[in-house]
């Protein structure tokens, strides 16, 4: 959503809590490659340090963007697509044997046989409602014994929050309808007042109509942020578009999101449970719902000094798109048959800008984790947007195990968890919607207001840790390609031990509490590429040979399942 749109909205209902000006923006198209000395003290210096080695060189790294889908024909990305020369595109047929037809650039695992892809979805919590409530409705709760009792509360939570979610959902609709028909009567009785004339807000001010006292207000607050209005009918329809965004908003929620009925999974045509089967969806990387994916692979990989919109932080890259993310929250069993596909065909980096907060078969993403720890891929995940501690309320995928003898250690040695910072540095630095743990956050990167590629040769602005979690994929990248013998391992140890400290004292999401960095993260820093690249080339490699970059820059041999 345009930033504009963003802080109109936040103008007409009175909050503007979390969204900056709209002429601060345009400064911000390359912030977070600066250095601590610019007016962005949270950047990770890459600018810097490819101004000091212009002349640098490295091997080609395969990094698996698994996401919502990415538009490989950008024309800041097409350059620097990976491409499975092992199949022949079109022919339908399976030439390298790898279980997926005509996978040429990756593979979409929400997709149909036939085409096409699940869009909405519901949310994890809704799915394991919709299960249990067959389970324990009707039940007669004084005849449950203590551990059926203990089961049958966690579903009535469960139940509470679905239906709580429902019912808000429901309340702002009216409301929304009720703000809408407000700004509308006010902003229609401004322009018939008018009469084509030049807006005045002195004019409007100065009649006694209360509609259009309200319209002059509404004007007065969007032109105080620097936003000029074009006129009455521009901002009629722009607040036409954001209220009417906002009710399909609401909509969502109660038709896919919390929907207890909803069944995306008859589009996929698997059976869900047979968590055997690898070989479903289909090879359209592109789907419906590529936005998201198309930013993050931008961040990481859009080609470098092309004269087009961004520079992406690795040069040597190629973005394999793996689609496993749909509107809503994403399934166990996709995530894990994606991390499997992206360490078969040769990604070193797995980029995972995605979570949720239950994870039924979370057994099947550990299973997968520790299969890329064996082929050394390191994996970078989000550490998500809720403002919440982790370590006290886990998000999904995690660094640590379920609670299974065969998965071994507690915690995963190739997962680096991220959570976002914001350009202005400070007690403020930690943005205010970022996911913290001193156990479960490994590192904060830039991830407010970003930009980047966008489908369509677009490009925009978007904040999250879903946005902080591909900058340092893209230094993973970088040191991978200029370092190929260093193992995931050290490379993950490397980011967090090379992090630049943040202020002796930070703001905690959510709060207004004032702590140490070191209550937020295990590295209580900023990813830093210049300390990383440095700190990378005195380390003694590790990695196993067959899992490193061969000599001429290309993949390794694919790992079997």
């Amino acid at each position: 959503m345009k930033l504009y749109k963003l802080l109109f909205l936040a103008l007409i209902t009175g909050n503007l809590f979390g969204i900056a000006p709209l002429s601060a923006q345009m400064d911000f198209e390359n912030w977070h490659h600066e250095s601590q000395e610019s007016a962005f003290p949270t950047g990770i210096r890459s600018a810097e340090w490819y101004s000091e080695n212009a002349n640098s060189k490295g091997k080609k790294i395969i990094v698996a963007v698994m996401d919502s889908g990415v538009d490989i024909n950008h024309p800041d990305l097409k350059d620097n697509i990976w491409i499975n020369t092992d199949e022949i595109p079109g022919n339908k047929v399976d030439d390298d044997k790898n279980g997926y037809i005509d996978d040429i650039n990756g593979w979409n695992f929400i997709g149909a046989p036939g085409g096409g892809s699940v869009l909405h979805e519901s949310l994890e919590l809704t799915r394991e409602y919709a299960i249990e409530r067959k389970k324990w409705e009707g039940v007669k709760v004084g005849k449950l014994s203590k551990k059926e009792r203990k089961a049958y509360d966690a579903y009535l939570e469960k139940k509470k929050l679905v239906e709580s979610k429902r019912e808000n959902a429901e309340q702002q609709i009216e409301e929304v309808k009720q703000t809408e028909t407000i700004v509308m009567n006010a902003l229609l009785a401004a322009k018939e007042f008018l009469q084509g004339d030049t807006i005045s807000i002195e004019k409007l001010e100065a009649s006694q109509d209360e509609n259009i006292q309200i319209a002059s207000r509404i004007i007065r607050n969007v032109t105080d942020q620097g936003i000029e209005v074009e006129s009455i009918d521009w901002l009629i329809e722009i607040a036409g578009e954001q209220f009417k965004e906002q009710i399909e908003a609401n909509n969502k929620i109660l038709d896919y999101s919390y929907n207890p009925e909803f069944d995306s999974r008859v589009i996929v045509g698997d059976r869900y449970t047979d968590f055997d089967n690898r070989n479903y969806g289909n090879n359209d990387v592109l789907g419906e719902f590529s936005y998201h994916g198309t930013h993050v692979s931008g961040i990481i990989g859009a080609k470098r000094n092309n004269d087009l919109g961004m520079n992406g932080i690795a040069d040597e890259v190629e973005i394999m798109a793996i689609k496993v993310v749909p509107d809503g929250d994403e399934r166990d069993k996709d995530v894990a048959n994606g991390i499997r596909y992206a360490v078969d065909n040769g990604a070193l980096v797995i980029n995972m800008s995605f979570g949720k907060g239950y994870s039924p078969e979370k057994f099947l993403v550990d299973e997968a984790v520790k299969y890329a720890a064996k082929h050394d891929v390191l994996l970078v995940l989000g550490a998500g947007n809720e403002g919440d501690d982790i370590d006290a309320d886990p998000k999904y995928p995690s660094d640590t195990y379920a609670k299974k003898p065969f998965l071994g250690p507690k915690g995963a040695p190739n997962l680096l968890s991220v959570g976002a910072v914001g350009p202005e540095g400070g007690e403020a630095a930690v943005a205010e919607f970022s996911n913290y743990g001193k156990k479960g956050v490994d590192v904060f990167a830039p991830g407010v207001f970003i930009y980047s590629t966008t489908p369509d040769s677009t490009y925009d602005y978007a904040s999250g840790t879903s946005m902080a979690a591909p900058v340092v994929s893209g230094v993973a990248v970088l040191i991978r390609s200029r370092y190929p013998d260093l193992s995931a391992k050290q490379v993950k140890e490397i980011i967090m031990d090379s992090s630049r400290p943040l202020p002796s004292t930070v703001t905690q999401p959510g709060t207004f509490d004032k702590v140490s960095p070191k209550e937020l993260s295990i590295s209580g820093g900023v990813v830093d590429v210049v300390s990383a690249m440095k700190l990378a080339s005195g380390t003694k490699g590790k990695a196993k040979k067959k899992d490193r970059i061969v000599a001429d820059g290309s993949a390794p041999t694919p790992a079997k399942a």
